[in-house]
């Protein structure tokens, strides 16, 4: 068989019948041209000449040397021409030892392979008669005579049995079937080294001198070993007693641990609820006049809140901050008195009203403190400064006799710095009305350091909270 290629060169020489059935290749499907048939069918007759029928020959099949794989046609059938071949003699067929050459034999034969010759065997019970061959194989086909075609169909069912055979699809063309030899000549070194590689070490193992133990150097052994395990065992168990041991320290040291962690909380809580002990007693002793009155002086001018209470001939300061003054020095008055009522006798009521307090005497009349007034005319707020001088020093004097109620020293009892006395305050007079604006604006800043000692005593005899929003009102007045 040839590819298309060496086709065309075989057809350039001898030419290619245009009718013979093309083959193709199973690896590569490329179509092969038979070459060389008419050469061989030319022979055919030839060899008929002789006297023995002539046959397919082996090498077309695949097969060097003849063996059971045939089929022997007996005498008398070889004038039933073109019909069935006869059943093989139920006798087994003559043997052809593989070193004896290849030679005619008495009547006709077809050599076939080994598989394709088990068609034609049957039971010796079976009796006469002919087996018909199979529909791809003609017997007739291999006479003398016969068509070329029918000598194609011979080769086609070679190629089949030779697939069968070698488990590989033919035809094949010669350059596929020369990739499958290279291929299975590689695979085949592979296995040749492979079975190098393992006698080499199947040598080596074969070479090893392995020492025999008697049964007394077993026995000694085994006792060695049962030796060593017994200690090991011993080892374990001791080991894992310690684990058992380490196992509950380490539980009693967890519970431990938990607990440490439990009292550095406790601790950690203990010194927070301590310190805040600590501020609690630091805001209880705090009291909140201190802040929210704060009496001082600019210059000769007396302040609260930085709101200025009196005047100067060179320092106008506009009646809304006098006034101002007042309220928080009213507000301040009427918080002391409140708190200590009903056992102070608030005779004189003082009404805090932002920037316009009013006083009420103890004959229920009540008068604005608070300005404009008019310099030669201002009776009504005379009095009510006069009123509210004569309320702090009753609350001075109600001071003064807590202090003794309680056995407080002299020397520590509240005294204040500028003597009330009436409408006068040390030296100076309280009164607006024909008076000099440097003397009244000294008797408010002495009024105002009077209230200030008073408030002090306040805060060292007292834990004080304003029991109603006077405090809020007080910071009100202040914006």
């Amino acid at each position: 068989m040839k590819a298309p290629a060496a086709a065309a060169a075989g057809n350039r020489s001898g030419g290619v019948d245009p009718s013979i059935p093309r083959f193709k290749c199973q690896e590569c499907h490329r179509a092969l041209v038979v070459v060389g048939v008419d050469s061989f069918a030319d022979k055919l007759p030839a060899q008929a000449t002789s006297g023995h029928v002539s046959s397919v020959h082996g090498s077309i099949m695949g097969a060097s040397r003849m063996d059971n794989s045939y089929v022997v046609l007996s005498k008398q059938n070889r004038s039933h021409g073109h019909g069935i071949p006869p059943r093989p003699p139920s006798a087994a067929a003559p043997h052809i030892e593989p070193n004896q050459p290849t030679r005619a034999m008495e009547g006709s034969y077809i050599v076939l392979p080994p598989a394709a010759a088990s068609i034609y065997k049957t039971s010796t019970s079976e009796g006469g008669g002919a087996q018909l061959p199979p529909p791809s194989i003609n017997s007739s086909s291999l006479l003398p005579g016969n068509s070329f075609h029918s000598n194609v169909t011979v080769l086609k069912r070679a190629f089949e049995i030779a697939t069968s055979q070698t488990q590989v699809e033919q035809p094949m063309c010669l350059d596929c079937m020369r990739l499958l030899s290279d291929k299975m000549d590689k695979e085949i070194e592979d296995v040749n080294a492979d079975i190098k590689a393992y006698e080499v070490c199947l040598q080596h193992l074969e070479q090893e001198s392995y020492n025999v133990l008697s049964d007394a150097g077993f026995q000694k052994e085994k006792l060695k070993i049962e030796e060593e395990e017994k200690k090991l065992n011993a080892a374990i168990e001791e080991a894992e007693k310690q684990y058992s041991e380490i196992s509950s320290e380490m539980k009693d040291l967890e519970i431990k641990s938990k607990e440490f962690g439990e009292l550095e909380e406790r601790d950690a809580i203990l010194a927070k609820i301590e310190v805040s002990q600590v501020h609690l007693e630091l805001l209880k002793r705090t009291n909140v006049l201190n802040d929210a009155f704060y009496i001082s002086h600019d210059g000769v001018i007396g302040t609260i809140n930085n709101f200025r209470l009196g005047r100067l001939p060179n320092v106008q300061v506009e009646w809304d901050e006098i006034n101002a003054a007042w309220g928080q020095a009213a507000l301040l008055l009427h918080t002391m008195a409140q708190y200590f009522t009903p056992k102070f006798e608030y005779r004189i009521k003082i009404h805090p009203m932002g920037s316009y307090p009013r006083v009420t005497d103890i004959h229920k009349n009540t008068y604005e403190l608070f300005g404009p007034v008019n310099l030669f005319w201002s009776t009504r707020f005379d009095k009510a400064m006069t009123w509210f001088l004569t309320c702090l020093q009753d609350f001075a004097e109600f001071a003064i006799s807590l202090d003794k109620e309680n056995n407080v020293p002299p020397e520590k009892s509240l005294k204040l710095p500028y003597k009330i006395d009436g409408d006068k305050v040390g030296s100076h007079t309280i009164f607006l009305s024909f008076n000099k604006v440097e003397n009244w604006t000294k008797a408010l800043k002495y009024t105002l350091c009077n209230l200030k000692w008073v408030l002090y005593w306040f805060i060292g005899n007292t834990s004080f909270a304003p029991p109603s929003g006077s405090l809020c009102a007080a910071q009100s007045s202040k914006r």
